[in-house]
């Protein structure tokens, strides 16, 4: 099922640019305090990914002293930032489920009617079908690729009608762990998206256009704010080291 995926790299420049990406995930898992252990690296990352895609959303970043955040939407990024290594299990055998979880605990503090957390607005089953196939499916091509879909396909579809936004961005961070792109979890290409959130959100509008140029415009911007992370990612090893 994920061969679908395969044509999406004969779009021009975008198999140099996965390549590119991926290449840079790479090196920075071969840095010298990520080999000694990448607990700290991988700690940091999660954070920092965490505050950034809060943050696209509206949500102020800052997290105080006393660590008691009441920002709702970072409260929630942070609490699925926290559950991830255990939705990695879910995410690959049963990503509807996984994402339902994310979202009990994304929007948590967005909602009083409990009864909607982990339930997708009607008529989108359907496409959360395809993408679950997606992920589970074997596939030929990069993680790189298939957490940039992931990512897309999730904005356009706004599954929850809300948190929609650090849902797709989490479900991206766990595509590149379960196929190996970021195995360790230590790039941080949120922030990369919210230095440039106009550019980004034009693009995600392009890819959900389903045009062959918006797509392959989503995608490379996708692999440049991967690469972009990977230096992120390099500087917090440098300041653990």
């Amino acid at each position: 099922m994920t061969d679908v995926l395969a044509p999406l790299l004969e779009l021009e420049d975008v198999s140099s640019a996965v390549q590119a990406a991926q290449e840079a995930v790479f090196a920075v898992h071969r840095h010298p305090a990520n080999l000694r252990g990448a607990s700290a690296t991988a700690a940091e990352a999660s954070v920092r990914a965490a505050r950034a895609s809060a943050a696209i959303d509206g949500a102020d970043p800052g997290i105080p002293a006393d660590a008691s955040v009441t920002d709702p939407v970072l409260a929630g990024a942070l609490r699925v930032a926290q559950a991830s290594e255990s939705l990695l299990p879910t995410w690959r055998r049963a990503p509807r489920q996984a994402l339902a979880r994310m979202h009990v605990l994304a929007a948590a503090d967005l909602t009083d009617d409990r009864d909607m957390l982990g339930r997708p607005r009607p008529g989108t089953a359907p496409r959360l079908e395809m993408l679950a196939q997606l992920v589970t499916g074997a596939t030929s091509v990069s993680g790189v690729m298939l957490a940039s879909v992931v990512h897309g396909e999730l904005l356009a579809l706004a599954p929850f009608g809300s948190a929609d936004g650090v849902l797709a961005r989490a479900a991206a961070r766990l595509t590149l762990v379960a196929t190996g792109a970021d195995p360790k979890s230590l790039t941080v290409p949120e922030v990369a998206y919210l230095r440039e959130v106009s550019r980004y959100r034009e693009t995600a509008a392009a890819f959900a256009s389903g045009q062959a140029s918006g797509v392959r415009d989503w995608l490379l911007f996708c692999c440049a704010a991967l690469q972009k992370g990977a230096r992120e990612a390099r500087g917090i090893a440098e300041a653990t080291a």
